[in-house]
């Protein structure tokens, strides 16, 4: 399965494009849209539809991950992502793929198991959870791959056991442990 995952804005709009594998998330492109403040807001949303398109176009995503909005600071801003998340979904929706929606506090809780968790902690687990050899420049990009990651997560059966731990996990998966130097 391929999934595109969107963290929407009208200047930054993250994206990252996973492959699973045996349960296994692979990176297959990830990035930022950019647009300069100084550009119109119609030039902007034309420039994340057709980029998000391309990526579509190239990748064939199965389905499409996007972060919904949340309460802004004020309405000019929430108007502004509301149209970015459009013209995202308008994107994936042209092209018949089904598009699901993950609430900031969601995905945190998916990837960082703290729904209130920093943009840097959500960083530093995609970095893990993805292999990944350098940190990508915008936290919007790892924004958006935590959605897409988000997504798999929740694509996956639930398998619990009657002793099921975090202990257990970890004694099954040595590779999750990360050893802080800070003590």
């Amino acid at each position: 399965m391929i999934v595109l995952g969107v963290d929407p804005g009208s200047l930054y709009t993250g994206y990252g494009i996973l492959r699973t594998q045996n349960m296994s998330p692979e990176v297959l492109a990830c990035g930022a849209i950019e647009n300069r403040s100084t550009t119109a807001m119609p030039e902007r949303l034309k420039l994340i539809f057709q980029t998000l398109s391309r990526l579509i176009e190239t990748f064939s995503p199965d389905e499409l991950a996007i972060e919904t909005a949340f309460y802004g600071k004020n309405a000019q801003s929430a108007l502004k992502l509301g149209q970015a998340r459009g013209v995202s979904i308008l994107a994936a929706v042209v092209k018949g793929i089904p598009t699901h929606e993950y609430s900031p506090r969601e995905v945190k809780k998916a990837v960082v198991g703290n729904g209130t968790a920093s943009k840097e902690q959500v960083q530093a687990m995609m970095r893990t959870i993805l292999r990944l050899k350098r940190v990508p420049r915008h936290f919007d990009t790892t924004d958006a791959l935590a959605v897409a990651v988000c997504h798999l997560q929740s694509r996956q059966p639930r398998r619990r056991s009657a002793g099921a731990s975090w202990k257990s996990f970890l004694a099954t998966h040595p590779e999750k442990i990360i050893i802080s130097s800070q003590r």
